[in-house]
């Protein structure tokens, strides 16, 4: 593929009321009408370029979302309050009571909780499976399913969905690809591959800073008019608006992504086949080894890499968690989840963003408790974070002396 994505961004160009050089940030919760007409219109969306309440739009979100649509590729996007956020909006407008979700068994542990038990409430379904198992999918499959979910790059065990075949899956059955992108953007561009909506957690690579919570849906404009309906939008009615503040800030920092996004890729591929050369069990798209590595390489952006998420698994819970905490107290990084911040982040997933999904399931999908999730930093001497690493794990003997090159 093209730089197109990065293009569309780098040509994107909104002046201020002043013509400053960053569009002006709409600080109003409510918008003012010449005409009790037009605001009757505006409220029934019947009106172009109006603004009513925050909670419809506001400039600053749609700046925002005109961005991300050219991130994805997609006809527009709704900015969000959250990740969470877009995803709880999109599943309820795609599911009523009664109807099924085929979903990936590993994903974020707050979307697992949401499909499983929180949909309950509605008699809506969810089953859990191997998203790469393609014909364990279409057995999935019944007359009540709405939607296939998956993520890019799953969370925490970064399995590497086949897009492009959930995509003629999908279409077959007619029922929309639904996938959440935050692991991969601009490495992956799920919707050139047929997914039909594309979520994400800005909170973590695009926003880059760890100082925002925020969240897309990137789609048709049908689909997102639809979350935005005053009568029976999911978007509009759950309330998820993203501050106008908070938009103008992640905006100014999507403008550095494509640089963030190949350093990140180019340190985690750097300490991936360090690691593994070292003996220790890495997982990384970007090594031969992986299981998706070569649907990895047949639908990302190569220029992007392979993102900046890895893990290791150092055997036990107890490992891993003397690990991290030399890891933070050694500077290298911060006992802390989320990722795409400058520095690298490590967590137990097990324990930590995958701790709603039950023990012997966590089990069953390869989720083990000495499983370390990685989001490699920003670092400028990576040479110098692998060393300080692998001497963290010979001193917890987690690593052998005699194979260090140190």
């Amino acid at each position: 593929m093209s730089h197109k994505e990065a293009n569309d961004l780098q040509d994107l160009q909104y002046f201020g009321e002043y013509g400053g050089v960053n569009p002006s940030i709409s600080d109003s919760s409510t918008y003012t009408f010449l005409s009790a007409k037009t605001m009757f219109d505006t409220f029934e969306g019947n009106t172009e370029g109006c603004y009513l309440y925050s909670r419809h739009s506001s400039p600053s979100n749609l700046y925002l979302g005109e961005a991300l649509a050219a991130l994805e590729g997609t006809e527009t996007a709704n900015v969000t309050a959250s990740g969470m956020g877009a995803i709880t909006a999109v599943i309820l407008q795609l599911c009523n009571a009664g109807d099924h979700i085929i979903s990936s068994r590993t994903i974020y542990g707050g979307t697992y909780a949401f499909m499983k038990n929180f949909l309950k409430k509605f008699d809506i379904t969810t089953s859990f499976v191997d998203i790469t198992n393609l014909e364990t999918i279409k057995k999935a499959i019944r007359p009540n399913t709405k939607m296939i979910y998956c993520e890019s790059v799953s969370n925490p065990l970064l399995e590497v969905a086949d897009i492009s075949a959930l995509s003629r899956i999908s279409k077959e059955n007619n029922i929309p690809l639904v996938v959440d992108n935050t692991f991969s953007p601009l490495s992956i561009t799920p919707a050139k591959l047929g997914a039909d909506i594309v979520i994400h957690s800005l909170t973590k690579f695009i926003n880059g800073t760890s100082d925002a919570v925020a969240g897309v849906v990137c789609g048709t404009k049908e689909f997102c008019l639809s979350l935005k309906d005053v009568n029976n939008g999911a978007g509009m009615l759950l309330g998820s608006t993203l501050d106008s503040l908070r938009s103008a800030s992640i905006l100014k920092n999507m403008r550095t992504l494509h640089i963030r996004i190949k350093k990140h890729s180019e340190n985690a591929h750097f300490l991936a086949e360090r690691f593994e050369k070292d003996g220790l069990k890495v997982i990384y798209p970007g090594l031969p080894s992986h299981s998706g590595h070569l649907i990895m390489e047949d639908q990302m952006n190569p220029q992007y890499g392979y993102g900046g998420l890895l893990t290791i698994d150092v055997g036990s819970l107890e490992k891993a968690n003397a690990l991290m905490e030399m890891m933070q107290e050694r500077k290298i990084g911060y006992l802390a989840v989320s990722l795409g911040f400058y520095k690298t982040l490590f967590s137990a997933p097990g324990s930590s963003t995958s701790s709603e999904i039950p023990m012997e399931e966590q089990i069953s999908m390869g989720l083990g408790e000495g499983l370390i999730r990685f989001s490699i930093g920003l670092d400028n001497d990576i040479q110098r974070t692998y060393e300080l690493m692998k001497k963290c794990m010979i001193d917890l003997e987690i690593l052998k002396r005699d194979t260090s090159n140190v």
